[in-house]
């Protein structure tokens, strides 16, 4: 074997450097860049191009899911007749290629590295590249060629290191109102390196979507995923107290027809808290009742903490300024894209784990560009305001890489020609 060559073999329908597929057919169409590069490689017969182009991406098994969720952290490679070249082999896809999810079997992923390390003696004689497509390619796996995997390996960088806009040229919506959903989604996919328009959605992999789910949302089971895509879309999960300084802050926009000094702003909110402290009515059968309402210490605390807040949000909007974000003299009034931007990343990560159908997660994306666009007018407002509520959330003024990757991102989509923020209408007419 050469360095650099894999001694791959190209079997299967004919790699036509014209794009045509073999058979003198309609011309193939790539379902997004990684394959057509993949597809370039073969047809040049460069195997070290081609495995460069592998080492830059997740490769996913497919696998029993029985048996994934009797092994925790354990994977295996399954065998798979390939008549294409007569053999067993270990078969992986690239992402786009990927198959509608169903419930069994799933998708494991792993980088190349990960093959190289693991392959075994007793595992399949050869990995399948994508088989079946035009730009798959099968590679002998003895240990000299798992090694040559490795250095490729070594020499890419992390998968998915970079923030990155990728798109499914196929299999993935461009325009109407899915993918209109899941642009209002496109921050946190830019982030991770993933395709926006990715609707049928394995993310990393079936136990990956679950690990997510149940890390970062406590979801594990249909009802609580039911419940907590219901509280995104109502914008139900962000704080309370976001929730009052913001409504003060819209109360007096439409009072003073536009911004308000942050001071103002601050001496409202104390109005505000303070005289609904005053008393407390309940409705009830028996008629209208007061008690006595908050007391001294607790509303003390709760005007300090809105003061806090507001000081914050102002803070950030400085910064947001001066990179960019938002207009000059420009302010967010509603943090609700918080919410809204998070809900089809979490109905796709369902679909991933498997706690809801295509349809239910389809629904839910749809929803949440729809709630976005009755809140805001542009991507641009909808972005500057979900950036804000991350920032809230995570950041805590020190505009680390909570912050830099996501304005990363916000450039990207709202500069790229191709990004879905250029070409879907926020508002449709």
């Amino acid at each position: 074997m050469g360095q650099g060559t894999g001694e791959a073999t190209g079997a299967g329908p004919a790699a036509d450097p014209t794009g045509s597929a073999a058979g003198g057919g309609e011309a193939w169409q790539a379902p997004s860049e990684v394959e057509q590069r993949l597809y370039e490689a073969k047809s040049r017969m460069d195997w070290g191009a081609y495995l460069d182009v592998l080492a830059g991406e997740y490769l996913y098994h497919a696998a029993s899911r029985p048996w994934l969720e009797a092994n925790p952290g354990k994977a295996r490679l399954t065998a798979v007749w390939r008549p294409e070249i007569q053999a067993l082999c270990a078969a992986v896809y690239t992402t786009a290629m990927l198959p509608a999810p169903v419930e069994d079997p799933v998708f494991f992923s792993e980088d190349l590295a990960w093959y190289a390390r693991q392959w075994q003696p007793s595992d399949p004689p050869w990995l399948a590249v994508n088989p079946g497509s035009p730009c798959e390619a099968y590679f002998p796996a003895g240990r000299a060629y798992c090694d040559l995997w490795r250095q490729h390996a070594d020499r890419a960088p992390a998968v998915n290191a970079d923030l990155t806009l990728r798109t499914l040229w196929r299999g993935g919506p461009r325009t109407g109102t899915v993918a209109h959903g899941l642009a209002c989604g496109a921050l946190l996919r830019v982030r991770n390196g993933m395709y926006w328009n990715a609707m049928a959605c394995h993310n990393l992999g079936y136990r990956d979507a679950k690990h997510s789910l149940e890390r970062w949302w406590s979801i594990t089971t249909h009802e609580q995923w039911r419940e907590t895509q219901e509280e995104l879309l109502r914008n139900e999960m962000s704080s309370s107290v976001w929730d009052f300084a913001f409504r003060v802050r819209r109360s007096l926009h439409h009072d003073f027809g536009g911004p308000v000094p942050a001071e103002h702003w601050r001496e409202a909110a104390e109005r505000v808290l303070r005289r609904q402290a005053a008393t407390t009515i309940t409705l009830s059968p028996d008629g209208v009742t007061r008690s006595e309402g908050t007391g001294d210490a607790e509303l003390e605390h709760q005007v300090a903490g809105v003061k806090r807040l507001i000081g914050r949000v102002t803070r950030y909007e400085a910064r947001f300024r001066a990179d960019g974000l938002l207009a000059e003299g420009g302010c967010v009034t509603s943090i609700a894209a918080w919410d809204y931007g998070r809900a089809p990343n979490v109905a796709r990560m369902a679909l991933g784990a498997r706690l809801c159908s295509l349809e239910e997660a389809e629904t839910a994306v749809v929803r949440a560009g729809r709630v976005s666009a009755v809140e805001y007018k542009t991507w641009e407002e909808f972005s500057a305001a979900h950036i804000l509520g991350r920032c809230l959330h995570f950041d805590d003024e020190e505009f680390g890489s909570w912050y830099q990757d996501a304005l990363e991102a916000h450039r990207i989509l709202t500069t790229d020609t191709s990004s879905p923020w250029r070409t879907i209408p926020f508002r449709h007419a």
